[in-house]
C-alpha cells in the first residue's frame, strides 16, 4: 500500500513538538523495539483524528471544523467541502474521522463533532457523507445524542467486523456530587456517558441490550463511563476496548460488555480536581465492571490503537494508548485480561490527542497545542538494534 511521504521540518518548528532536549532523529530505546520519532506534517490547529485513505492520503480533522487532506507528506490548503457546522468551543467542535469497513466501494466518511441547539447548547453527533474529489456529498446525520453540558463529548468512533458502529459520548461534565446513582451516567433515559451501538446508516441493532427496558434509550451499548476518548476494536476476538478520562487519577482501560454498567460517578479511583476531595465512597459495587487499568496519576487518556502491523513485530497485538497531560505513549500488553506489561514511549513530545497505525506500520500521533498554536503529526519508525551504536 502507499504510505505517507515523510515531510522534514525546519528545526526551530520540530523543537516546538519534539522538546528542547531531544531531536527528531534521536534513538528511542524500548524493552522490545527502538524507534525514532519522525515528523509528518507540519500546521494543523488542534487535529483531533486521522483516517487513511486507499490512495494515500490522509485525512485528519482539526477542531475548529475543518477536515484537512495530507498528501504526499503537505497539507493541502484547501479543507474538504461539506463538513456540518461543529460548535468550537472548549472540548467541542469537529472530533473524531473514521472511514466505512466498505469505503473502498461506497466511499463513506464518518465524522463526530460537537452539534450547536439552540440557547447556546451543544451536543455529541455523528454525519456521514461520500468522499470524492476534496468534498463530502450526501451528508446526514445518522445520530444526535441526547445530553447537555459543557464538555466531555466522548465522540470516539469505532466499526466491528459485522459493520456496527460504536460511538462515546461523554457526561458532559454534569458534576459527580449529590446522590451519585441518580446521576445521569447511570441512567439509560439519556445518553451522557454511554458507548452508542448503530447500523452504519444510524439504525438501531434488534440485539441491542435495552430495547425492552422502559424508558431506556434503545442505541445504549453500555453506560455508566465518564469521557471515553479512546476506542479499539480487536479484529481478532472482537474485543472493544475503550480509554475513558477519570477525574484527578483514576484516567481508565476498560473490555466493553454488552449491557454493562463501569460504575462512574458512584464508583472509581480519582478524586476532585485541585482541593483532592473524595468522589466515590468506594471503588468497588455489585453490579458494577471494575476497569483492566487505572492511570494514578492520570495521563489524560486520548487515541487509543490495537497494534497488528509488521514495523514493529514485537508489538503486534499490543495496545498503544496516547496521554494528553500526560504527554507520553503507553504500550500495554495483555493476557487473560489483565496488563502483565506497561511501558511509556515517546514521552514529552507533546500532548497526544490520537494513535493510529499507518498503512505502512509506523505509528502516527497527533499532537495536539491547547493554546491552538500549529502543531504537528509525527509517527515513530522502527530502528535496528545495529543501529543503537551509530
Amino acid at each position: 500500500m502507499n504510505t505517507v511521504a515523510r515531510l522534514l521540518l525546519p528545526c526551530t518548528l520540530l523543537l516546538s513538538f519534539i522538546g528542547t532536549s531531544s531531536h527528531a532523529q534521536d534513538v528511542h530505546y524500548s524493552t522490545y523495539h527502538d524507534y525514532r520519532v519522525v515528523p509528518v506534517v507540519d500546521g494543523l490547529v488542534r487535529p483531533w483524528s486521522m483516517a487513511f485513505l486507499p490512495g494515500g492520503d490522509m485525512l485528519v480533522t482539526e477542531q475548529p471544523g475543518r477536515l484537512r487532506i495530507v498528501r504526499n507528506g503537505r497539507l493541502l490548503e484547501q479543507p474538504v467541502s461539506g463538513v456540518p457546522e461543529v460548535f468550537y468551543k472548549g472540548q467541542g467542535g469537529l472530533l473524531d474521522v473514521v472511514l466505512h469497513p466498505d469505503f473502498a466501494n461506497n466511499r463513506l466518511v464518518y465524522l463526530s463533532y460537537a452539534k450547536p441547539l439552540a440557547d447556546g447548547e451543544s451536543t455529541t453527533a455523528v454525519a456521514r457523507g461520500r468522499y470524492a474529489d476534496g468534498g463530502l456529498s450526501e451528508v446526514e446525520e445518522i445520530f444526535v445524542a441526547q445530553s447537555r453540558g459543557r464538555g466531555h463529548y466522548g465522540s470516539r468512533l469505532a466499526f466491528d467486523d459485522q459493520g456496527y458502529l460504536f460511538i462515546s459520548v461523554g457526561d458532559r461534565q454534569v458534576p459527580p456530587t449529590g446522590d451519585l446513582p441518580a446521576h445521569p451516567a447511570q441512567q439509560l433515559a439519556d445518553h451522557h456517558g454511554v458507548i452508542v451501538r448503530l447500523h452504519d446508516d444510524g439504525r438501531v441493532p434488534a440485539d441491542n441490550p435495552f430495547l425492552d427496558r422502559p424508558q431506556a434509550l434503545p442505541e445504549i451499548w453500555s453506560y455508566g463511563h465518564r469521557n471515553a476518548q479512546g476506542m479499539v476494536i480487536d479484529g481478532a476476538d472482537g474485543t472493544l476496548w475503550i480509554t475513558e478520562h477519570g477525574p484527578q487519577g483514576g484516567d481508565e482501560l476498560n473490555r466493553i460488555q454488552k449491557g454493562a454498567n463501569y460504575g462512574w460517578p458512584v464508583i472509581g479511583y480519582g478524586v476532585n480536581y485541585g482541593e483532592g476531595t473524595t468522589i466515590h465512597a468506594t471503588t468497588h459495587a455489585d453490579g458494577m465492571e471494575q476497569p483492566v487499568k487505572v492511570w494514578v496519576p492520570s495521563i489524560g487518556t486520548s487515541g487509543l490503537t490495537l497494534y497488528a502491523g509488521d514495523a514493529f513485530p514485537k508489538w503486534r497485538g499490543y495496545l498503544l494508548a496516547g496521554g494528553l497531560s500526560g504527554q507520553e505513549l503507553t504500550l500495554l500488553r495483555l493476557q487473560d485480561g489483565k496488563v502483565v506489561h506497561e511501558e511509556t514511549l515517546a514521552r514529552d513530545i507533546g500532548r497526544l490527542r490520537d494513535v493510529r497505525e499507518g498503512p505502512d506500520g509506523f505509528i502516527y500521533l497527533a499532537v495536539d497545542d491547547r493554546s491552538a498554536e500549529p502543531s504537528a503529526i509525527v509517527r515513530l519508525e522502527p530502528v535496528p538494534i545495529a543501529q543503537r551504536m551509530e
